[in-house]
């Protein structure tokens, strides 16, 4: 059986801590956790099964000229890639207090360039039991394009958030 590879970014902090619990419910001998700041396209391609766990910008970067984020670097990547035949679902970390407006919206821009390049998403998550205003991660069908977290108002629900997520990918993604 081949690995799933959690693609990550920025180290450090939430994102970093909800994919290494994410790596122990899909179990850690199915899964390979990998950095997205010094990721290739070559690494991707590698894989066939892939979880891409993004985060939005922090208030204190929004003033930031030079605000940079691990998946500026990675973001180039992944628009140069074919997806045609890999299995791809994304967890987008969000704080639904101070960003209601774009809560997980780097989900939303991430899955864009995945389906534009010929990605199809697996692991929709209803809007229901989140609150916000707007996001930009809804797809044409009401549903967010992969699992909304977040760490900063509802660390809480993490764990079991994350375990039904699994159970919902468990078919495609062979565990």
């Amino acid at each position: 059986m081949s690995k799933i590879a959690l693609f990550f970014g920025p180290q450090g902090g939430s994102v970093d801590r909800v994919t290494n619990k994410l790596a122990d419910i899909i179990g850690r001998d199915k899964a390979e956790v990998l950095p997205v700041l010094d990721a290739k396209a070559s690494d991707v391609e590698k894989f066939d099964k892939l979880i891409f766990v993004s985060s939005a910008i922090g208030l204190d970067q929004w003033d930031m000229a030079d605000a940079k984020d691990d998946w500026d670097k990675f973001f180039p990547e992944i628009e140069k890639m074919n997806f045609e035949g890999k299995k791809i679902a994304l967890v987008g970390l969000g704080d639904h207090i101070k960003y209601p407006a774009h809560f997980v919206g780097s989900m939303g821009t991430l899955a864009e360039a995945l389906i534009k390049n010929n990605a199809i998403l697996s692991g929709e998550v209803s809007v229901e039991g989140y609150e916000f205003e707007e996001s930009e991660a809804i797809n044409e069908k009401g549903l967010f394009y992969g699992l909304p977290i977040d760490e900063d108002n509802e660390d809480h629900l993490t764990e079991e958030r994350l375990t039904k997520w699994v159970a919902s990918i468990k078919s495609d993604f062979g565990i």
